[in-house]
């Protein structure tokens, strides 16, 4: 059954290309939001629903995935090259900021991941698509794994000031180490940690970093590139390095009472140039 899922929406994904546009029947699929199109197309990847490719603009659709070709065709062949049976997605949280939609989810996609996506829309079509993934780790120091944890939109009001928060704590703290200002964005040991080697609390950060430090690995933000959120979540995606080779940063924030309480993350490493199959480049577009 997952075998003919599969090659049911691989014939609905080199239609749509085929076609270039969006046929009018499939005008009704306009009605659902930009965020349950995303879902829709997420989830395709592991039930075959083909009416989830109706989503996508196939003439303009822009892949920065850079194992993956682009457009339709290079999001065809990726399903195709997938060991039959084997794809799993549950989107764990999701939000929109203007025409971006992002979502964290837990995949198995050539094997387990944690994976950020991000979606850009034109008229209600997925015209461009970024991501991160890593592999699914154990729990860390204090028992969190990668993607528990509150996934509720709250504080709607709040967007800007929070997104501004987000911003000035990774230039500052991040990018620019002032680890001395730290207390000025993070409310003590109550912040809550998900990255697989970081305990939680200021202690946790500070005893990961020493410790990174003392192994001579460094972690260097050079670039943000976005920050995109909604009420209490926002992302910011990063570029630098880390342990000296070139890293693509996603980092998601949960913000309470204008602190950063809560923190997930994702890091993957940047492939070679010549591995590249799209010419996109990984932040291209943002």
């Amino acid at each position: 059954m997952k075998r003919l899922h599969q090659s049911i929406l691989l014939t609905s994904i080199f239609l749509v290309t085929a076609c270039g546009t969006v046929p009018s029947h499939l005008e009704k699929t306009m009605t659902i939001s930009n965020k349950e199109k995303a879902i829709a197309l997420l989830s395709s990847i592991e039930s075959g629903d083909q009416t989830a490719v109706e989503y996508v603009n196939s003439a303009k659709y822009t892949q920065h995935n850079l194992s993956i070709g682009d457009g339709l065709a290079g999001f065809g062949a990726a399903l195709q090259a997938l060991p039959k049976g084997t794809a799993r997605v549950n989107v764990i949280r999701t939000f929109v900021d203007g025409d971006f939609v992002v979502a964290h989810t837990e995949y198995n996609f050539f094997g387990p991941k944690d994976g950020f996506d991000v979606f850009r829309f034109e008229d209600g079509l997925i015209v461009e698509h970024w991501d991160n993934l890593i592999e699914i780790a154990p729990p860390n120091p204090s028992g969190h794994p990668q993607f528990d944890g509150p996934t509720e939109i709250e504080d709607l009001d709040q967007t800007d000031a929070n997104k501004a928060l987000v911003q000035s704590f990774v230039q500052t703290i991040l990018a620019d180490g002032n680890m001395n200002k730290i207390g000025d964005y993070i409310g003590g040991d109550n912040y809550i940690q998900h990255n697989p080697s970081i305990a939680d609390g200021l202690s946790g950060l500070s005893q990961a970093l020493e410790a990174m430090a003392k192994q001579g690995i460094t972690m260097v933000y050079s670039k943000i590139h976005k920050v995109l959120g909604q009420g209490n979540f926002v992302l910011t995606i990063s570029e630098g390095t880390f342990a000296d080779e070139a890293t693509s940063f996603y980092d998601l924030f949960r913000v309470e009472n204008g602190k950063i309480v809560e923190h997930w993350d994702v890091m993957e490493t940047i492939i070679l140039k010549d591995e590249w199959k799209n010419a996109n480049g990984k932040f291209g577009g943002l």
